[in-house]
């Protein structure tokens, strides 16, 4: 009887054992994982940078960006103008639309934005602009 408690305890031991090795590779996994991605700075693609400026920019002015109409990498980070609708109306052609030049860091952070322009929707721009 007293073999069969001395398995059990020793299968149970070995289950400790073998589960708590399992958590340490794991974490080692993790902490190396995190390790690169920390050493690495990884600069955020265009479409990530369009994505956060469209977010930072509505949460900013309250207005939902519709398009963005121009995007350039610049010497100080990002230039970007956005479309938005400022004021619905019905018709739809006659909402007021605005364009918001926004700057960005490298990593796409907002550090600045203006309104450029304001306009009907239906409405071209003049030629020659």
């Amino acid at each position: 009887m007293s073999n069969t408690n001395s398995t059990s305890d020793s299968q149970s031991s070995q289950e400790a054992q073998n589960s708590q090795h399992s958590q340490d590779s794991d974490n080692t996994h993790e902490t190396q994982g995190t390790a690169r991605r920390g050493t690495s700075s990884k600069r955020p693609t265009p479409m990530e940078v369009l994505r956060q400026a469209r977010s930072q920019l509505a949460e900013l002015t309250g207005l939902t960006p519709e398009s963005v109409s121009s995007f350039e990498e610049t010497e100080d980070g990002w230039s970007i103008e956005v479309e938005v609708l400022e004021l619905a109306r019905v018709p739809d052609t006659m909402s007021l639309m605005a364009s918001y030049q926004v700057e960005l860091d490298p990593e796409g952070q907002l550090t600045g934005y203006r309104r450029v322009r304001r306009y009907e929707r239906g409405r071209a721009d003049a030629r020659g602009r």
